[in-house]
């Protein structure tokens, strides 16, 4: 997966996972729902083999606000299928993940919500 994102606050860290739903509706992005997960696992780090399937590592921002990275998730596939993405929520969060803390990893409020669809 590649992102680029700006417009964060500058040198942070936010917590980035595919969420649930298509649905960024609300202002909170409370609409996307809970992480992806559809095995049931434990939230954690996304190293680790059992683990929410939407977990990522977190974005860091540069002076200018700026994040831009490349990394493999093996737990997604861009499909519709059990463990497809297509028309979920990514999101970023206001803190960046602990990658222990139940259920979400404590990573606070949602700031930013983007619908995963086919181009």
């Amino acid at each position: 997966m590649s992102v680029k994102v700006s417009g964060l606050k500058p040198d942070s860290a936010h917590g980035f996972h595919v969420h649930e739903k298509g649905d960024c509706s609300s202002a909170d992005a409370m609409s996307a729902g809970g992480h992806f997960n559809p095995d049931g696992h434990p939230h954690g780090d996304p190293a680790q083999q059992k683990r929410h399937a939407g977990a990522m590592m977190n974005l860091v921002a540069d002076a200018k606000g700026e994040a831009a990275v490349t990394f493999a998730v093996d737990t997604i596939r861009v499909d519709d299928g059990k463990y497809g993405i297509l028309n979920r929520a990514l999101v970023i969060h206001t803190n960046p993940d602990d990658y222990v803390s139940q259920p979400v990893g404590n990573a606070g409020g949602r700031i930013a919500c983007g619908i995963i669809r086919k181009a």
